[in-house]
């Protein structure tokens, strides 16, 4: 067999379609829109070679229509976690095996397909069964995981490619193994992206994966598996379960294979992962990585001298965007008493004209957020914002969930900077404002800084470089990803590696290199061409 060193394309972002009216995306995705309202989907689990159907179905709602029913998966149970397992066990050494361009060639077609004949399909699996509109669909479910395929294929080779100095008379050369068992992926609702990416970027590097996704993500996911199954992946290396958290720990954590975990979700949960794989240490035939993307209480702090309308524009889209379900959206905003009310003026104003609804209406700029507990969660702390004397809701408060989890996007004016819903993770179209004295920029950083738990996003906004320049060291620690006169979100694939650290998680940065050398382990292999045969070195010899 011929042997070479190959260069993998170089990537380039995938460009963001805009499904503006008359265009001919627009007319597929509504298309493909309805073809997935018209049918009821049988989702199966994806285990080795199998799809795997139990009978216990469970339905597939859209969250701004939970009447509707878009299909069934069917859910698993212990004994399916076990089976997962060892599909991905009895995979391992021939996906190991298989030459990197192999493995490379599998994932770059899956970014081949999504681009081209599942973009629609992926897009309004997204829409659908997470209630995201069509441009965010198209950022998340189309472009970022094509970025996260193509990207993470070029990092591949670029580590494959990093190898030692080797001195006279000898070679040192470097492997990057596998890790030695199977990784665990487990996902989120929020991003079908990050739902690819867990999973793909660890297969990718040779190793075999049992990934669970969040239930309210099973739809999109099962489109995933079609992708990916399409591209060429071999049985076995990526099996697809639909079981509950408790019944995946139980069997994943104390299996003595246990290799690796690549998570995102809250943070209570990631911590209680991190507890229950420290005290099974001792089971485990290596050190697990544990790899993860948590919470945040993500900030924009304004300077006196920002410009109000940038301010505005960031809060509306930083905010409420996908409503606020974001891991970087905009949570809590401190703005200079010397521009409050023009940007109060600027946020009330486009909140007026957001239009809310199902995501099918492609003039609806706000559509439901994921489930009914999400809902009762979101407006549990707009209530007890509510009867706080120290707040007021200047837009937004109102919320229905009669047809679909429907919350208006909420403005809370508090005049205590440490209050509940300034402090906690809500995860919602929740934004809390503290207005301080436009001389107190510097105090301010610091209350910024040692509010919250979280690091994960943030940024300042000003015309100031020497203001600039003090947030960005004061704020150093406080957010993975910093951002200067832009909104806390949107990082994209190679231009802005994602994830923060404190209680946002390992900071292990998707969509970086440092990410995808978390799942393997490197060997050093030194050759000597001639080995000495004395043991005798010259400072021994007498003078």
């Amino acid at each position: 067999m011929s042997k070479g060193f190959f260069n993998v394309p170089v990537p380039k972002n995938e460009p963001v379609l805009s499904y503006a009216p008359g265009s001919k995306e627009r007319v597929l995705l509504k298309k493909a829109l309805e073809e997935a309202r018209a049918r009821i989907a049988d989702v199966p689990m994806y285990i080795g070679g199998e799809e795997v159907r139990t009978g216990n179905k469970k339905s597939l709602n859209p969250p701004h229509d939970h009447q509707h029913v878009l299909g069934h998966y069917h859910a698993g149970d212990k004994t399916h976690v076990e089976q997962a397992i060892n599909a991905a066990l009895s995979s391992k050494e021939l996906w190991a095996s298989l030459s990197w361009e192999h493995r490379a060639s599998i994932f770059l077609k899956a970014a081949d397909l999504l681009a081209g004949p599942y973009r629609y399909k992926i897009n309004a699996a997204t829409m659908l069964g997470q209630s995201k509109n069509a441009f965010q669909a198209e950022i998340d479910s189309a472009c970022e995981l094509i970025d996260f395929l193509r990207f993470n294929v070029y990092y591949m080779s670029q580590i494959y490619h990093e190898q030692p100095e080797s001195s006279p008379g000898v070679w040192n050369r470097l492997e990057y193994r596998p890790l030695e068992g199977f990784v665990f992926a487990l996902t989120p609702f929020n991003f079908t992206a990050i739902a690819g990416n867990l999973p793909t970027s660890a297969a990718m590097m040779g190793n075999t994966v049992v990934w669970k996704p969040a239930n309210t993500q099973i739809y999109a996911a099962h489109v995933i598996m079609q992708v990916l199954k399409e591209a060429g992946l071999p049985d076995g290396v990526i099996n697809l379960i639909y079981v509950s958290g408790p019944d995946a720990g139980e069997v994943i954590f104390n299996h003595r294979d246990f290799a690796g975990i690549h998570f995102t979700g809250s943070t209570g949960v990631f911590q209680n992962v991190w507890k229950t794989i420290g005290g099974n240490i001792h089971k485990y035939r290596s050190y697990p990585r544990i790899v993860g993307e948590t919470g945040g209480k993500d900030f924009i702090m304004v300077h006196r001298s920002a410009n109000a309308k940038e301010v505005a524009t960031a809060i509306s889209r930083g905010a409420f965007e996908y409503q606020g379900q974001k891991c970087s959206a905009a949570s809590r905003c401190y703005i200079p008493s010397n521009l409050w009310e023009e940007i109060k003026s600027y946020v009330v104003e486009d909140l007026k004209s957001f239009k809310m609804g199902g995501t099918e209406d492609f003039g609806n700029f706000i559509n439901a957020v994921i489930d009914a507990k999400a809902f009762d969660s979101i407006t549990g702390y707009i209530e007890t914002a509510r009867k706080n004397p120290m707040n007021k809701i200047i837009a937004g408060g109102k919320y229905d969930k009669t047809k679909g989890y429907f919350i208006e996007p909420t403005v809370i004016v508090t005049q205590d900077p440490s209050s509940v819903t300034m402090c906690e993770e809500i995860f919602g179209p929740v934004l809390t404002v503290y207005v301080y004295q436009e001389n107190n920029f510097e105090e301010t950083l610091e209350l910024v800084d040692s509010t919250s738990p979280y690091a994960l996003t943030g940024s300042i906004f000003a015309k100031d470089r020497f203001a600039i320049e003090l947030a960005a060291q004061k704020l150093s620690n406080s957010a993975g990803n910093f951002y200067i006169n832009d909104k806390p979100t949107g990082a994209v694939v190679g231009q802005q590696p994602f994830g923060g650290a404190r209680g946002s998680g390992t900071n292990d940065k998707a969509g970086a290199k440092v990410n995808l050398l978390r799942w393997v382990s490197m060997r050093t292999i030194k050759e000597t061409f001639v080995p000495p045969v004395d043991y005798r070195y010259p400072f021994l010899e007498k003078e």
